[in-house]
C-alpha cells in the first residue's frame, strides 16, 4: 500500500511503491542482505542498484547497501516496471473464479503445467496468463506466488500487480493463506492427525522429495472426510508449502495417494473389489489430489476472500466406485 509520507520519484510515473517492515530478528544485518530476503523475486544486483539510486528507502530516507539495521524500520522500494517473465502468450482457456486489478483466482485442471520449463516451453498456465493480461509479464513468474503440481487440480491465487505480489508472498511466508486439499488415499484411516516431518530432496532420486532429517520444516494437518472399505477421502490443510508435501507426507504415514506415479507404489486393488472399482483404480493415472479451498486477505481492501472448488469428474467417479464397492462388501458380510 502507498504511504503518503514517501515522496514519489519524479522521473518515472509508472513506478510502483512496495512497502514492508524489517522483522526485529533481522537486527544487526546489512540493508542489502535483508532487502534480498524481503523481496526474493528481484535479483540482488537490481536491489542494490535501487538502494544506490535512492529508490529503496529506510524510514523514508536514503541508505547505503551496507548500513546495519536495528529491526522495525519501514522499507519502501520504488519498482520500475520491466519484463520479468519471458514466455509466449497462448490462448488457453482458463477457469477464472475471481479477477480484479490486483489478484485473480483460477481453478487449474489436472494436466496443466504451471511454469514453462525444459520439455514444457508452451501450453502452461504462465502462457495462458500472459495471453489473458500481457502486463503480467512485468511481474515475477507472471504473478504466480504458489504452485500446484501438473496433475493436481484446483484453486490458485495469482497476483496482477507488484503490490499484490508482495502482499501474497508475505501472507504465504506468514502462513496466513488457508489452503485445503482433498485426497483419496490407500487404506482405511481410523482418524485424522498431523504430519510434522521435515522435507528435502530425495538422497538418491533427484526427481523426488522425501522426509529427511536435515530437511526444511513441513507440516500437514489431515482429517477423515469419508471412509471406505480400503481407501479414505481425507482433507489436508497445509501449514507449510513444500514441493509435493501432501504426497510425501501421506506416503510417509503409509497412506499414499491413489494414482500417484512417484510416491504411490504399486497398484493396490483390494481383495473382492467390484469390477468397476478395479478398472477405476487401473485407469486413474494421476495423484488423486484437488485444491478445494483457498482463502487469503485481499492486498488492497484487507477483506478476507474465500473460494471453493468441487472435485473434477475423475475424482467424483472414483468416489462413486469406492462407495459402491464398500456397500457391496457390507452387504456380502451380512449374508
Amino acid at each position: 500500500m502507498s504511504n503518503p509520507d514517501v515522496e514519489r520519484p519524479e522521473a518515472e510515473d509508472e513506478r510502483e511503491l512496495l512497502e514492508t517492515v524489517v522483522p526485529l530478528e533481522q537486527a544487526g544485518r546489512r540493508f542489502d542482505q535483508v532487502l534480498a530476503e524481503l523481496f526474493p523475486d528481484f535479483s540482488r544486483s537490481r536491489l542494490t542498484e535501487w538502494i544506490k539510486k535512492g529508490e529503496a528507502l529506510l524510514d523514508g530516507a536514503e541508505a547505503k547497501p551496507k548500513q546495519m539495521l536495528r529491526g522495525g524500520e519501514t522499507v519502501a522500494v520504488w519498482v520500475t516496471p520491466s519484463i520479468e517473465t519471458h514466455a509466449e502468450p497462448e490462448d488457453i482457456a482458463l477457469d477464472i473464479r475471481h479477477a480484479d486489478e490486483d489478484v485473480m483466482v483460477v481453478n487449474k485442471p489436472a494436466g496443466l503445467v504451471v511454469h514453462p520449463g525444459a520439455g514444457n516451453p508452451r501450453g502452461t498456465l504462465v502462457n495462458a496468463l500472459l495471453h489473458f493480461d500481457p502486463k503480467m509479464a512485468e511481474l515475477p513468474r507472471a504473478g504466480i506466488v504458489h504452485r500446484l503440481d501438473k496433475d493436481t487440480s484446483g484453486l490458485m491465487v495469482v497476483a496482477r500487480s507488484l503490490r499484490a505480489h508482495a502482499s501474497l508472498v508475505e501472507q504465504l511466508s506468514g502462513r496466513t493463506v488457508k489452503r485445503q486439499y482433498l485426497a483419496v488415499v490407500a487404506g482405511s484411516m481410523v482418524a485424522g492427525g498431523t504430519v510434522d516431518a521435515p522435507m528435502g530432496r530425495h538422497p538418491s532420486d533427484r526427481i523426488r522429495q522425501a522426509v529427511v532429517e536435515n530437511g526444511r520444516e513441513a507440516v500437514t494437518h489431515y482429517r477423515v472426510r469419508e471412509r471406505f472399505r480400503s481407501h479414505t477421502l481425507v482433507e489436508c490443510r497445509l501449514e507449510t508449502g513444500r514441493t509435493h508435501q501432501i504426497r510425501v507426507h501421506m506416503a510417509h504415514v503409509r497412506h499414499p495417494l491413489v494414482g500417484d506415479p512417484l510416491y504411490g507404489g504399486s497398484l493396490r486393488i483390494p481383495r473382492g473389489a467390484t469390477e468397476a472399482l478395479s478398472e477405476g483404480l487401473r485407469v486413474f493415472k494421476r495423484q488423486a489430489l484437488h485444491a478445494e479451498t483457498l482463502a487469503f486477505v485481499h492486498p488492497l481492501s484487507g477483506e478476507t476472500l474465500t473460494f471453493e472448488s468441487t472435485m473434477p469428474e475423475d475424482m467424483k467417479r472414483l468416489l462413486v466406485q469406492l462407495r459402491e464397492d464398500t456397500a457391496e462388501a457390507t452387504a456380502r458380510d451380512k449374508r
